[in-house]
């Protein structure tokens, strides 16, 4: 009886053993597994950003991607499932293939990847533990001889070289209404009245920072999400005209023996009534930028464009691209700013200031133009920080990698 019963029990356990292993042999029969393809085109890549939604088969919250020699190349998952990594190098018409491989735990972002802390009413943005940039969120004045109706927040600055060098500037005494990297609109309509947000002295218009929405770090990329208003306040109350939306990605590439910080801008303005706001032609408005003190005079800040210009003949032509740069405590140091090709009325003619440190790109200079309700007005700019002079044939490297970025094309077994 004893040896029956345990017959019995041996015979169980075996039945069991089987089912479990064929249920796991099962499930890595079915497991998916995914590789994606990247098609340098006709354009040579290096240190190319590269990003691709990730199939809805694929569920895990993190993945790397591992090359045929068994590199690994670190890639970052944002919230809406978009896949970011940095392409280190591949020849113009050449193609190579990655396996996503599912990373089994979240770690914290390396140390040499890109961070953001907030301090304040700033975020601070580092990569390998060296300054990017700041954003200030809530208006501080700098200084007690400026007057409150000049506050505002809502904008980049400081904006630093890799060695170090601040090369923006935040209320000058020249333009206090100029901040580092900033947006606003000059001449405009709305309602019958003619609200300036960018000239605040005047009372008639301001912008406002709302609120940060999302701060992220990563191996990859870290940046913000950041929403801001423009304010009538000509209108018998102040009035909201235009709710928009900042999002600033850093990204973890120019560390190699000529180093660059690289990062995008996306804006993305919707009206905030029924009301469109109307935008004549006007020589500036929209994305501005303020180089450093130190550059203020006709002589002491040189302007470069993908066409060749500079600043005595650059003013009112249309650039893919547009250096500005100048000395920093004897160095040279400066930033490009790359205008996206899929940018209203692209490429986008230029406000140079003849003796400033000041450029904008300028959509209005075109003529007459609209923000119409129901259709957000999304701008996209990516800029280049840098030591030393501008080298033409690199920025135009960026900006192609920019505007025509390699193909992915994704495969799953």
């Amino acid at each position: 009886m004893t040896n029956k019963i345990g017959r019995t029990c041996i015979t169980f356990c075996s039945i069991i053993c089987l089912v479990l292993s064929v249920s796991q042999f099962e499930s890595k029969a079915v497991q998916t597994v995914a590789y994606i393809t990247v098609a340098a085109g006709p354009l040579e890549r290096h240190e190319t950003v590269v990003s691709f939604a990730l199939p809805q088969e694929l569920k895990a919250k993190a993945y790397s991607l591992r090359d045929g020699s068994g590199q690994i190349i670190p890639l970052q998952i944002d919230a809406d499932r978009q896949a970011t990594f940095a392409l280190p190098q591949l020849k113009a018409g050449a193609t190579k293939t990655y396996r996503l491989e599912e990373l089994k735990s979240g770690a914290a972002p390396a140390s040499e990847g890109v961070q953001v802390i907030r301090e304040g009413n700033r975020l601070m943005i580092s990569l390998a533990g060296r300054r990017v940039l700041d954003y200030q969120a809530q208006g501080e004045l700098p200084r007690p001889d400026i007057k409150p109706i000049f506050k505002r927040g809502g904008y980049i600055h400081p904006v630093f070289t890799p060695s170090g060098r601040i090369i923006t500037d935040d209320y000058p005494p020249n333009h206090l209404h100029h901040h580092g990297i900033w947006f606003a609109w000059t001449r405009t309509e709305f309602e019958g009245r003619k609200p300036d947000f960018w000239n605040m002295g005047d009372g008639t218009g301001t912008v406002e920072f709302e609120a940060i929405d999302q701060t992220w770090s990563g191996d990859v990329h870290g940046g913000f999400k950041a929403r801001h208003r423009h304010l009538d306040l000509s209108a018998p109350s102040a009035k909201t005209v235009l709710n928009e939306v900042w999002e600033v990605k850093v990204y973890r590439v120019g560390q190699g023996p000529k180093r660059y910080s690289l990062f995008d801008l996306v804006s993305t303005q919707e009206c905030a009534t029924a009301s469109p706001l109307i935008l004549p032609e006007y020589r500036y408005g929209g994305m501005g930028f303020r180089g450093h003190r130190q550059w203020d005079g006709k002589d002491n800040a040189f302007f470069l464009t993908s066409e060749g210009k500079d600043r005595t003949s650059g003013h009112g032509t249309r650039a893919r691209w547009c250096h500005i740069g100048g000395r920093v405590d004897g160095q040279l140091a400066g930033i490009a700013i790359l205008c996206h090709p899929d940018n209203f009325r692209a490429p986008q003619p230029m406000r140079i200031h003849p003796d400033e440190p000041f450029f904008n790109f300028a959509p209005s200079q075109m003529g007459q133009w609209e923000i119409a309700p129901g259709k957000a007005y999304i701008s996209r700019y990516r800029y280049v920080v840098a030591d030393g002079p501008p080298e033409k044939t690199e920025l135009d490297r960026l900006w192609n990698d920019y505007a025509n970025p390699p193909r992915v094309s994704i495969a799953l077994k």
